[in-house]
């Protein structure tokens, strides 16, 4: 061990900066591996341990600091390997350790075997695609041993990606064999997990082994691009303040390679082309990433480092000229909101995914609008000021669009309609500060810790077991944008073919919101015009909208639906029809739907404005509360009961109340249970089981013979297996209830009910 200047290098691996490696545990277990793998050597010729250390690092910056949960995740992760490859058992990693690390060691080898399982399918079944019964069975083993502790997956995706890294050492026909399977399995799974920084690395080290010569020339294409824009100098859209932002050590990178060392292509080495990828938690960790550059724009060996290296060091360089101008603009602007908590990162895109939307779209790799993106989260207090850092983030909306010129129609509003998975956050691509596109994401802490973590979160990290705050949810709200129009879409007023279709089936009545900067009004649309072009709306301005957006689906949506419904009783009450008409609190007034998608308020002089309204988009049974509601209030008659009772707790996807699993602490688990089940079919058609459907499925009995159902039994969540064909009264007796009443996924059952994987069944006391 060496310790110079507060640094921290453990066997030859920088450590500094993560200070859960002077944790006696972790020093225990380096300490233990150290003696187990000695004398062993990887194909790089370094000391296997490097690898242990390396693949506990990777954990490290990816698990909280501290915590008995990630203390002993990183100290399986670095002794994932000592049973497999050393004559320790776990017996002694158990008496050493404890029960909990030796788990994760085992699962670790256990889950090792999906590899396997589908490279042996792959060799030896060229023709007769097909696993046995008891292979099969093993995969769902393992699948399920996710489910019971997902942290023996983020070990074994440590792993992966260290073994990526070094990938150089393999001979190059199994390189690419590895990266293949990597590619279409680990990449996968981590993407399920929602591990969206450490899939990004793994998908670019595959490209650059799989595809070397298009990697080389997409990172080459990009450096050019911010290269040039760079050497331009930073563009404002209100040129009068424009100012200098980049750092000297970033603007002499960007000029020292505007005449790069020449390198050919096919003499350059996979070694070379996998240091071309950067590393995710140096992109993630603004410390590092200045660090990197400081040594990549002055080190000694800049003459010679390869034109493949440097141009990724001409991709980061760019990320943080465009964080410093963002960072000094929200520092000025935020400074008269008080109280409101803002924090800035950014991201590269991966290469991969960024050849796989060119391929996709079948555009140019200048019409990738968010290689480079920044992300800005507002703070919520825990949840507690959502609905204000909901405000807070059209505010910054506003600010961005000041500082820079919006793209036209590359404007996505996902807090007001979030993606069928729950994310939620605005996005919008603008004219960065070097004139190049950048891509800018602002949502709230809420937002992104599910968004972040995904399905695994607080499975992964959390020291509470298995119980999910009650202020973490998937938010299925709407809310809308606040824009800056470009001149020529206010002169043209030009609109959008798909935008037009999605719009002409608006009826009126429907609720919307209208947002001018950070201010969130209810509105109803009382005519549509012009095949959906235009709209006449009414608004509130007594009706602040803010906390609806932020959480629109909850038993308060029934009170929600009467005020919309109010307010357009009213307006037709009153005959108002032509814009202008209302009183001190209601105002009619005409929107104009433009080319970025959005609906632009249009003044008496027919300018378009920045306010905007965004139109919710129902769900069938949203669309039918609210017509009924809004039935029974232009009638005066009283809202049914039974109406507002259905829509206490709004049901998800499997039939479960959001409100009950919450309370029980069970959402993660059904669903993580119901990813896996689905990645097992994936699996198995990866392996030629079966052809994959257009549209993929849960797991169904039948696909293969597995002779067993795999459910959830409430309320304490234990997986049961049971054979294929199990009725909801085989549960039950299962539980020693025999007769008793069984809900399957929320919903009582007649006991001959037949079970299926992933269904969460209560049998009723």
């Amino acid at each position: 061990m060496e310790n110079d200047a507060g640094s921290l290098i453990l066997d030859g691996v920088d450590v500094t900066g993560y200070p859960i490696f002077s944790d006696p545990k972790v020093e225990k277990a380096i300490a233990f591996a150290r003696k187990a793998h000695h004398g062993q050597l990887r194909k790089t010729g370094d000391p296997y341990l490097t690898h242990c250390i390396h693949t506990g690092k990777i954990i490290a910056a990816l698990v909280p600091a501290a915590g008995k949960r990630a203390v002993d995740t990183v100290v399986a992760g670095i002794l994932h390997d000592v049973v497999d490859d050393t004559c320790e058992s776990l017996q002694s990693i158990e008496r050493e350790f404890d029960s909990d690390v030796a788990k994760l060691v085992a699962g670790v080898s256990r889950i090792s075997y999906i590899n396997q399982l589908l490279r042996r399918n792959r060799r030896v079944n060229v023709n007769q695609t097909k696993l046995s019964n008891e292979e099969a069975d093993n995969l769902r083993v393992m699948l399920l041993g996710m489910v019971n502790d997902p942290r023996v997956v983020l070990i074994k995706l440590a792993d992966r990606l260290h073994n990526m890294r070094t990938i150089y050492a393999l001979p190059l026909a199994k390189a690419e064999a590895v990266a293949q399977e990597t590619l279409a399995i680990w990449c996968s799974l981590a993407s399920r997990l929602g591990l969206w920084a450490l899939k990004a690395e793994l998908e670019d080290l595959c490209f650059a082994v799989l595809q070397p010569h298009v990697f080389l020339r997409m990172r080459a294409d990009l450096a050019s691009v911010w290269r040039v824009a760079n050497s331009i100098g930073p563009q404002r859209r209100n040129s009068a303040r424009s100012t200098s932002l980049a750092l000297p050590d970033q603007k002499n990178l960007i000029s020292e390679c505007e005449e790069p060392v020449k390198s050919d292509p096919d003499n350059i080495s996979m070694k070379v082309l996998l240091q071309a990828v950067l590393p995710f938690d140096l992109v993630l960790d603004r410390k590092r990433r200045s660090h990197f550059l400081e040594n990549l724009g002055t080190g000694s060996g800049k003459q010679t480092m390869p034109k493949v290296v440097q141009d990724a060091g001409i991709a980061l360089a760019s990320l943080v000229i465009c964080e410093e101008a963002l960072e000094r603009e929200l520092f000025i602007s935020t400074s008269y909101i008080p109280g409101m908590e803002v924090t800035l990162s950014g991201r590269l895109k991966s290469l991969y995914s960024m050849y796989s939307k060119m391929k996709r779209k079948y555009v140019g790799i200048d019409k990738v609008y968010d290689a480079r993106a920044l992300r800005v989260i507002v703070g919520d207090k825990n949840g507690t000021l959502h609905g204000q850092a909901v405000q807070g983030c059209y505010n910054l909306l506003d600010i961005v669009h000041r500082l820079w010129a919006p793209i036209d129609g590359e404007f996505d509003d996902y807090i007001v309609n979030p993606k069928p998975s729950g994310y939620q956050s605005l996005h919008t691509a603008v004219q960065g500060p070097d004139n190049s596109p950048l891509e800018v994401q602002i949502r709230t802490q809420r937002m992104h810790d599910y968004a972040e973590h995904g399905l695994a979160a607080h499975w992964l990290y959390k020291e509470t077991e298995d119980i999910l705050p009650a202020n973490i949810t998937t938010i299925d709200s709407k809310i809308i944008p606040t824009s800056y129009l470009s001149k020529d879409m206010e002169e043209e007023g030009s609109t959008d073919d798909e935008a037009i279709k999605k719009y002409q089936s608006l009826k009126e009545g429907h609720p919307a919101l209208r947002v001018e900067a950070g201010h969130l009004l209810a509105a109803v649309i009382v005519r549509v015009d012009n095949d959906g072009r235009e709209l006449l709306v009414a608004v509130s301005f007594g009706l602040a909208a803010s906390e609806a957006v932020a959480d629109r689906r909850s038993s308060n949506q029934i009170k929600r639906w009467e005020a919309y419904a109010r307010l357009y009783k009213k307006v037709s009450d009153e005959w108002w029809c032509e814009p202008g008409h209302g009183d001190w609190c209601t105002c009619l007034e005409k929107y104009t739907l433009c080319r970025d998608g959005i609906y632009h308020k249009e003044d008496q002089f027919q300018r378009l404005l920045p306010t905007f309204i965004q139109v919710l988009e129902l769900t069938e049974q949203e669309e039918t509360e609210y017509r009924a509601v809004t039935s029974s209030v232009m009638e005066d008659k009283p809202i049914p009961e039974d109406l507002s009772n259905s829509t206490h707790g709004t049901q998800n996807s499997v039939g479960i109340t959001t409100r009950t699993m919450l309370d029980n602490g069970l959402n993660n688990k059904v669903s993580l249970l119901r990813t896996m089940l689905q990645w097992e079919e994936e699996l198995r058609s990866e392996a030629g089981l079966q052809q994959p459907t257009q549209e993929v499925t849960y797991v169904r009995r039948g696909s293969i013979s597995l002779n067993e159902v795999v459910i959830v039994c409430w309320p304490n969540g234990e997986i049961m297996r049971l054979t294929s064909g199990s009725t909801a009264a085989d549960a039950a007796r299962r539980t020693g209830l025999e007769g008793k009443l069984v809900s399957v996924n929320g919903q009582l059952v007649l006991p001959s009910t037949e079970l299926k994987d992933g269904d969460v069944v209560e049998v009723k006391m």
